[in-house]
């Protein structure tokens, strides 16, 4: 059944191991920015929430492209990079 399978995994909750602010931008911290965006930690729990093998990333850049919030809405991003120089700081980054 597939709820009991999404049980075990929701239980087998991975936690960072560290956390430190973003110094300068690079396009890890861009995806950071985006998951944070739409309301997660990172890809690793997006994927643990919301029950998913794969995130929609543009083919060219990598950068996430869509993301789909807790409350079921979506956000949707550009090709280019959206978190600017002086947001970077605010970019929570995890280590596991």
């Amino acid at each position: 059944k597939k709820s009991e399978v999404s049980a075990v995994i929701a239980k087998a909750d991975i936690k960072p191991k560290s956390i430190h602010d973003a110094k300068k931008w690079s396009a890890d911290v861009e995806n950071f920015y985006r998951f944070q965006q739409a309301g997660y930690r990172d890809e690793v729990e997006y994927k643990q929430i919301k029950q998913v093998d794969t995130v929609e990333r543009w083919p060219e850049t990598g950068f996430v492209k869509k993301l789909q919030r807790r409350d079921n809405t979506f956000n949707y991003f550009d090709k280019q990079r959206e978190c600017k120089d002086k947001e970077v700081h605010k970019v929570k980054v995890y280590v596991y």
